[in-house]
């Protein structure tokens, strides 16, 4: 009898579990989705850069200041967002990022100066600091206890997102000039409206206490503080050496190409999307590998295994192998960023909007930094010599030896 009373009871409990299961993966996947739209608004600008160069008659170290200020308004402001995120909740905070991202879009496309471009991308900026601290919280929300899987789903978004942006612009901006801009206003219009929904969710679901039973990498009680604070150094480091090579690529290889193989803008375009969507994959492949056989080792391969080839790119003498090149690079070198941020929220596991704002904030504020630095190198040398001197920042992956391996309890 009580085997009859108890299995209904148990076949609701599972109906309910299923139900809540998909609905965590549907919002998962949708917030990844929203990260795809929200960094194709973004990739647009560094994809753009020869046209605004030319009809603004730009220098290279104001292309680099454009980027400067687009990262640094995002990485500023980040880690402060993501603060907030911890201890507040509103479900308008996700869709007022589109409402910056929106307003700098319409600045952008009727931009008729450079101080009109810098205000533009400011918000794009904004827009950005916003989105990516509370979108990295909600996908861990949605986890259910795998947060590995879900910040590798979310941030494969956001490499596709870098990867059609350039496609997007060589197939919209570049025809048309800087009004086709205007177009990608239906993509934050769209975000929007989906974020309300997302965030109504996020705000719903902190009012839900749950306890799961689920295997857990070691945390910060494993270690001392000094040693939390040395790990975590390490790890930035790391996200310095990935990312200023990683943007002199996104800003400049476009240029390298026009100025080593004389190919049109638009053809420089098509080859920077294979290095993103090389990135694309190498995300997958990263969260998949640091599952199967521990993050450390794909933080340490992902940078420091690049080096090889990075070396190699500036000195290839065909365009077909550069990109083949390109591709190589940006499937490895990809693969770093999901493994870093999640073994740093291992590390500070009640921290995730903190750590996520500081992590992509230092994402973006080290590549612009990093960017000017190699626009301001160019114009003194030459484009040719700045990508010499970039080969070598992958091989400051070798410290991520002295980081710890985390094992399961």
């Amino acid at each position: 009898m009580f085997g009859d009373k108890n299995r209904p009871m148990k076949l609701s409990n599972k109906i309910e579990e299923g139900n809540e299961e998909r609905t965590a993966l549907g919002i998962l996947l949708t917030i990844s989705f929203c990260h795809l739209l929200d960094d194709t608004m973004h990739s647009m600008l560094p994809a753009i850069y020869p046209m605004l160069k030319d009809e603004f008659g730009l220098s290279f170290f104001q292309v680099g200041i454009i980027t400067l200020v687009l990262q640094l308004t995002s990485s500023i402001i980040q880690p402060f967002v993501g603060l907030y995120a911890d201890k507040h909740h509103g479900w308008w905070q996700l869709p007022v990022s589109m409402v910056f991202t929106l307003i700098g879009i319409f600045m952008l496309s009727y931009a008729d100066s450079f101080l009109v471009i810098l205000l533009s991308v400011s918000l794009f900026g904004l827009g950005s600091s916003i989105f990516h601290p509370q979108g990295s919280q909600v996908a861990q929300q949605a986890s259910g206890g795998r947060n590995g899987l879900a910040q590798s789903i979310f941030q494969v978004g956001g490499n596709g997102g870098f990867a059609a942006g350039p496609l997007f612009a060589a197939l919209i901006v570049i025809p048309v000039g800087l009004s086709g801009v205007r177009w990608f206003a239906f993509i934050a219009l769209l975000l929007a409206v989906i974020l309300i929904y997302i965030g109504k969710w996020h705000v719903k679901q902190l009012k839900v206490v749950r306890k799961r039973s689920r295997a857990r990498w070691t945390t910060a009680k494993a270690y001392t503080r000094n040693q939390i604070y040395g790990f975590v150094f390490i790890l930035f480091v790391l996200m310095f050496s990935k990312n200023f090579y990683t943007e002199s690529m996104v800003s400049y290889f476009t240029f390298f190409l026009i100025e080593k193989f004389g190919v049109s803008i638009q053809t420089s375009q098509l080859c920077l999307f294979v290095f993103l969507a090389a990135e694309v994959v190498g995300t997958l492949l990263g969260g998949w590998i640091g599952d199967r056989y521990g993050r450390k080792y794909v933080i340490w391969f992902s940078i420091f295994g690049a080096a090889p080839f990075t070396i190699m790119l500036p000195y290839v003498g065909s365009l077909v192998g550069t990109i083949i090149l390109s591709a190589i690079i940006g499937l490895i070198i990809a693969s770093a960023f999901s493994a870093i941020l999640v073994y740093a929220t291992d590390l500070m596991p009640n921290h995730v909007g903190t750590i996520a704002g500081i992590f992509y904030g230092l994402s973006f504020g080290l590549g612009g930094l990093g960017s000017t630095f190699f626009g301001w190198l160019a114009d003194q040398t030459s484009i040719l010599f700045v990508f010499k001197v970039s080969t070598l920042l992958p091989l400051l992956g070798i410290i991520a030896v002295y980081l710890p391996k985390m094992k399961r309890e």
